[in-house]
């Protein structure tokens, strides 16, 4: 082979792999980005979960009765 075809391969495979770093790059934010989410997601539904805890407390107390687990229907229903 040429010199000269040796030099555009040698481009085509840095221009790829300069490609594939910007992907790696915008994957790699991408997933920062849901981990992120998926963090502030799980602690929202930690709060939410202990609100519903504290309201069914503040609703067994008001009633009297002690609420089981027995009595709750499944989330499925």
């Amino acid at each position: 082979m040429q010199e000269h075809d040796w030099l555009a391969r040698l481009e085509g495979i840095e221009s790829r792999i300069a490609y594939q770093e910007h992907w790696l790059d915008t994957l790699d934010q991408a997933v920062a980005a849901q981990e992120t989410r998926l963090s502030a997601l799980e602690r929202m539904s930690e709060l939410m979960q202990a609100k519903l805890r504290q309201q069914q407390h503040a609703l067994s107390d008001a009633s009297g009765e002690q609420a089981s687990l027995e009595d709750e229907r499944p989330p499925h229903y």
